[in-house]
């Protein structure tokens, strides 16, 4: 029953964003000029929580927009109404919805929906990870020197060591490719499928991941934080890669790059 309304919130999302998509809504800021939300978010995330509401109804959500509505509920639903707001508001068809399902405190079930490329990436724990129903794995290659790697940066940031630049920086001057492409549960979900080979993040929220880095494991690669421990998505800092690379891809990240073996 989590699945189906997992599914069913997925969906009425997913039918918003192509609504609003490329038409006329409004923008506004939060933190900055850039950290934008749109109409369309907040329909977005008012129809996901009106599907989960009809069989859930005393379920913790913790949602972008509205924040936590907390219950005594051991089952949490994290919400991204559109990832990726920035691309949706100038037209790039590279965002998403994603939803996780969190009990006990362990993510037991992610979904990210583009609708704009028509990818719905789907994963249980312990069940493995799809890609519109077919099972995928992450990518096989065996060094960070080969690698296709992406990122993406806050809207501010404090300038200190291995800050979001250096750290690009760091990979850069090995190169290596890297792209950005504006929406991290997207990143996390193409690292699981193999289009990627790794991915890490400065500054997250736990609705930019809660979902994709479920994806990310159970299609077999990696996640943790910077430093090599678990991964929690109410952690600022990610690190997921298909597992052969992680280590020297976590060195690069926290600027070792002395006698690194690519």
């Amino acid at each position: 029953m989590l699945k189906t309304t997992l599914l069913k919130a997925t969906e009425a999302s997913g039918k918003i964003l192509q609504q609003y998509f490329n038409g006329a809504f409004e923008v506004s800021s939060k933190s900055t000029v850039n950290d934008l939300v749109t109409e369309a978010d907040k329909k977005s995330e008012a129809a996901i929580i009106a599907v989960i509401r009809e069989t859930y109804p005393d379920h913790f959500i913790l949602s972008e927009e509205v924040g936590e509505i907390k219950t005594d509920s051991n089952i949490k639903w994290i919400i991204d109404p559109i990832d990726g707001t920035v691309n949706f508001a100038n037209g790039i068809p590279l965002c998403c919805v994603s939803i996780g399902v969190e009990q006990d405190g362990e993510m037991i079930l992610g979904a990210v929906y583009n609708p704009f490329m028509n990818e719905l990436f789907l994963a249980e724990k312990g069940k493995g990870a799809t890609l519109n129903g077919k099972p995928i794995q992450v990518s096989r290659k065996e060094t960070v020197g080969t690698s296709c790697l992406v990122t993406g940066f806050p809207y501010k940031w404090e300038h200190r060591a291995n800050d979001p630049m250096e750290v690009l920086q760091y990979v850069l001057r090995e190169g290596i490719p890297v792209r950005r492409l504006g929406s991290a549960a997207i990143d996390l979900c193409w690292v699981a499928c193999g289009r990627f080979d790794g991915f890490w993040e400065h500054h997250l929220q736990a609705w930019d991941s809660a979902a994709g880095f479920l994806i990310v494991e159970e299609a077999g690669g990696k996640v943790t934080d910077f430093s090599g421990n678990r991964y929690s998505p109410y952690q600022k800092e990610i690190l997921a890669t298909n597992g052969h690379i992680h280590s020297a891809l976590q060195d690069l990240v926290n600027g070792k790059t002395d006698g690194r073996k690519n």
